[in-house]
């Protein structure tokens, strides 16, 4: 800053100064010391009257469970601003009664301090439809402080003190007020931007026409055109010359070309998936030694839950570029086989009766489409056999399921005397080879008196 704004910050920082002094002289005044010790009144009034409302509040918000969110945060956030709540109501009675009673100047003080404590707390209100902290504080702060400064009459100051702190940039001039308009209309704008985006991707997942994955490409493009324009409308409204940006968008191009090639490549990838439809949120995949169910679609990777517990992020170019089985692509439908052998004693037709009734007793297993047992080879020492059988839930597993039959199989075959084989030897001594028994060593010996 050069020695011309310096002086002018100081005559401005001195006009205030006299205002704060004049503000405070006038403090002094008799109407002016009852109004202040109204409004104290006022105060402990409020604060008994919270104690008094504060629980009856409580249990009343505890029963009604029921109640959409947004209305429980409200209803939380008045518990919580219950006090400031009960001094506006109380202090705007007091200067209705004080107007129609006394000179309005009389209850000038208390005007000021009513008009304030409804602005802040009508800010605390409406900020609280914020979700992101951060946002909903840096909102919350400016609001309070341009809305004090207008109704205490000190604006014009405020921009001139804000504006006259600045710095040249070439040809771009930065001030401290440039700063405070970019925070708060960025900030509105991007609010703004997430309540359409959630609106919109509310009424987008609740449409049943329209698939899982056409759902989360419309949610993703929605973000990003009504994040995107709120960011350049806020550029726009603060003074931003946007022609600059075309330089700077081919240069990220650029970046994005050479640096940035798996990111682009998977953000890519993302989109095909959407696109393709070939998994969607719930699909139940297997990818390598990764078998679980699909959880969310990500703009850079592929959330899976496997049934342990493990959630893997799979990057998108890895579901373009390798093998996927989809369990559940058009239905859940999944047939599993098993195989087993019996011995060349069993009758296959019983063994084949037994296997089919047997399966068909488990949970899990469809009765509307049936097993099926067939012969597929005649081993070594069994009948080898395939059995079919299908179900509709493969999130509930595989393994299990599988075992469960095989446990089935197991006693059904128990029960009637069928039996499973195994590889066994025999050992033939060919004449005039003789068997020598070993006999045991003196250090393997037993000891007496052992």
């Amino acid at each position: 800053m050069d020695q011309t704004t310096t002086q002018e910050l100081l005559g401005i920082g001195q006009d205030i100064l006299g205002q704060i002094e004049l503000f405070l002289i006038g403090l002094m005044r008799e109407w002016n010391l009852y109004q202040l010790l109204i409004l104290l009144a006022v105060f402990l009034a409020a604060t008994l009257l919270k104690r008094l409302t504060a629980p009856p509040l409580h249990d009343w918000m505890r029963s009604r469970r029921d109640w959409p969110m947004w209305r429980m945060r409200y209803l939380v956030v008045l518990h919580k601003r219950l006090r400031a709540f009960w001094f506006v109501l109380l202090l705007w009675l007091v200067v209705w009664v004080m107007r129609e009673a006394t000179w309005p100047s009389r209850s000038y003080l208390l005007g000021v301090a009513a008009n304030l404590a409804t602005a802040w707390l009508i800010v605390v209100f409406a900020t609280r439809l914020i979700g992101n902290p951060l946002l909903r504080s840096m909102i919350r702060w400016s609001a309070w402080i341009w809305i004090t400064l207008r109704i205490l009459g000190l604006t014009e100051e405020a921009v001139r003190v804000l504006d006259g702190a600045a710095v040249q940039l070439g040809d771009l001039r930065l001030s401290l007020w440039l700063v405070v308009r970019a925070v708060f209309w960025l900030g509105v704008l991007l609010f703004v931007a997430q309540f359409l985006a959630r609106s919109s991707a509310s009424r987008i997942r609740a449409n049943e026409d329209i698939s899982p994955s056409m759902q989360v490409l419309a949610v993703k493009v929605l973000q990003i055109v009504f994040f995107t324009v709120a960011f350049l409308i806020g550029l726009r409204v603060i003074g931003v010359d946007l022609t600059g940006f075309a330089v700077l968008s081919g240069a990220i191009g650029v970046g994005l070309g050479f640096g940035l090639q798996k990111v682009v490549s998977n953000l890519v990838s993302g989109v095909i998936l959407l696109l393709d439809k070939s998994i969607k949120p719930g699909d139940v995949i297997s990818l390598g030694e990764t078998f679980g169910w699909i959880t969310t679609l990500g703009a850079r990777y592929v959330s899976i839950t496997t049934r342990d517990g493990k959630e893997y992020l799979i990057p998108n170019e890895d579901l373009i570029t390798g093998q996927v089985v989809n369990w559940s692509h058009k239905d859940r439908f999944v047939r599993l086989d098993i195989y087993f052998g019996t011995s060349y004693g069993d009758n296959p037709h019983d063994v084949r009766r037994i296997a089919i009734e047997a399966t068909s007793a488990v949970p899990r297993v469809l009765a509307d489409r049936p097993p099926v047992c067939h012969i597929v080879g005649f081993g070594d020492s069994s009948v080898d056999y395939i059995l079919r059988f299908w179900i509709t839930d493969p999130t509930g597993g595989l393994t299990n399921i599988r075992g469960n039959v095989y446990l089935a199989l197991w006693d059904a075959f128990q029960a009637n005397g069928i039996s499973i084989p195994f590889p066994q030897r025999e050992v033939k001594v060919l004449d005039g080879s003789t068997l020598g028994v070993a006999r045991p060593s003196r250090a393997d010996r037993p000891v007496s008196g052992d």
